[in-house]
């Protein structure tokens, strides 16, 4: 098993978990590797080192090697601490919602006019159903999904 650190084109960070080199240059070239957070596809391999012996080493940096491409910026303090709550939120309201997918709008209105049981729904509308839910007085919050969550969670 092989663990990469991987970073994507805005800078976020994550663990990729590969059966070995040769997998993760496979899934590479296919497109299969995406970001978590963002869903870009554009995700590099970052320089790691999983075992370190420290003992007797100076404390500067080390060059990276010729090889590996330049950093990109890193993303501040605050903004992980953005990514992280926003992260928090979508994953609570994924356990705390039933997915009722495209048929959103028609199951919003059921539980406003009571036809349905009351409880927190998610799903997909239009920009046009959602100004439609609204006019009718039915309260909707748009809520952006990181592709890698839209799939089954578990």
């Amino acid at each position: 098993m092989k663990v990469f650190d991987l970073q994507c084109e805005h800078g976020h960070r994550f663990e990729g978990w590969f059966a070995s080199e040769a997998d993760h240059a496979d899934q590479q070239a296919r497109g299969l590797i995406e970001c978590p957070l963002c869903g870009s596809p554009r995700v590099d391999k970052r320089p790691s080192a999983p075992r370190l012996n420290l003992s007797g080493v100076s404390r500067s940096e080390p060059s990276p090697p010729p090889d590996v491409p330049a950093p990109r910026p890193q993303a501040t303090p605050e903004q992980q601490s953005v990514e992280a709550l926003w992260l928090r939120a979508v994953r609570h309201v994924l356990d705390h919602t039933e997915d009722v997918g495209p048929r959103f709008a028609d199951e919003a209105r059921r539980i406003h006019h009571g036809e349905s049981p009351e409880r927190g729904i998610r799903g997909q509308t239009s920009p046009e159903e959602r100004l439609a839910l609204r006019e009718e007085g039915i309260e909707v919050h748009t809520l952006p999904m990181p592709e890698a969550l839209k799939g089954p969670t578990h």
